[in-house]
């Protein structure tokens, strides 16, 4: 499927494919991966047109973005290349975060250096940090974009207002935040924020971490990471599973997948939309690239929306003290 039509992220020139791929699986998040297959797996997604790649340096802390660069190395002209930072290790393993200048710079000359590359085409700030005023770490920002480091920036999860005081600072190429049918009060107030000032809006999980495809029957499924989020857990993962229920009817009819069905809704929530679902397998990845296939009346859009309404789901998008990082 190398015949995809590209979208345009915000006011840049960043052409990329609706669906990209979010690399964060590729460092052991959701069980084990191996690095010569997620070599494979970045080389198949450009085979087939995907052209967006999404990194970060706390994904396995410096482990995803070696393994991407080593991938990209031989094709970097056929990749929009997006990493993030702001995320840091604590002493005891707990996550903090740092937005000051001096740790934008920091955090970018090693990314660079993992990465193998000379220009970083999307720099988004991982998590806002509620220390240090948004207009600091995006004038830093900045400066990367006019010494030639870094092309476009972005933010991660920030809130509305922040999202404003951040793109006067800077134009925002794009706002990277949770979004799909089960998790989508706080993007949809986001976008409308986004949809004003003209930046694209990159929505990751937009699966819900694998609730949305139909895999995912009972606990017995989940491990890893998941089982210390809250949607999974006993009573909620009942829950939100019976409200997944008419994802599936849909994709029956259809003669297509959930996952594909669910990719399918988000795209068709405007233009300015691009998802990034994870994958360490080839063949979730042709699996998703389907929903590009996948044809919704306005009417079939409309009736998922209102079978899942929002804020229905049982269960917050990350525990409690990741949600207190996230929407600032």
């Amino acid at each position: 499927m190398t015949n995809i039509i590209h979208r345009r992220l915000g006011r840049s020139d960043l052409q990329v494919s609706p669906i990209g791929l979010g690399c964060m699986s590729l460092s052991g998040v959701y069980g084990e991966a191996d690095d010569a297959q997620s070599e494979r797996l970045i080389h198949h997604a450009l085979d087939q047109g995907v052209n967006h790649l999404d990194s970060a340096d706390m994904y396995g802390w410096g482990h995803n973005e070696k393994v991407v660069g080593r991938a990209i190395k031989a094709r970097r002209s056929e990749v929009v290349l997006a990493t993030k930072f702001g995320q840091v290790q604590l002493e005891g393993g707990t996550n903090g975060v740092d937005g000051s200048p001096a740790y934008v710079r920091k955090a970018c000359e090693a990314s660079l250096q993992r990465l193998g590359i000379d220009v970083i085409d999307l720099y988004y700030q991982h998590r806002v940090d509620p220390k240090v005023p948004i207009e600091e770490t995006v004038g830093a920002m900045a400066d990367l974009v006019r010494q030639g480091k870094v092309r476009y920036l972005g933010l991660s999860e920030a809130g509305s207002d922040t999202i404003r005081r951040a793109h006067a600072v800077h134009p925002l190429t794009a706002v990277q935040t949770e979004y799909s049918l089960l998790y989508r009060t706080e993007a949809e107030a986001t976008r409308k924020t986004t949809t004003e000032l003209g930046i694209g809006f990159v929505a990751y999980s937009p699966l819900g971490r694998g609730l949305l495809t139909g895999a995912i029957k009972s606990t017995a499924d989940i491990g890893g990471r998941r089982a210390a989020h809250p949607r999974f857990q006993s009573g909620n993962l009942e829950s939100n599973l019976k409200l997944a229920a008419p994802i599936e009817v849909l994709a029956a009819a259809k003669g297509c997948s959930p996952a594909q069905i669910t990719i399918a809704w988000l795209l068709a929530q405007g233009e300015d939309i691009v998802t990034i679902p994870g994958t360490r397998y080839p063949q979730r990845l042709d699996e998703n690239l389907g929903a590009l296939a996948v044809s919704l009346s306005a009417d079939e859009v409309k009736g998922l929306s209102a079978a899942i309404p929002a804020g229905a789901a049982s269960g917050t998008r990350y525990p409690a003290g990741q949600m207190s990082a996230v929407n600032l």
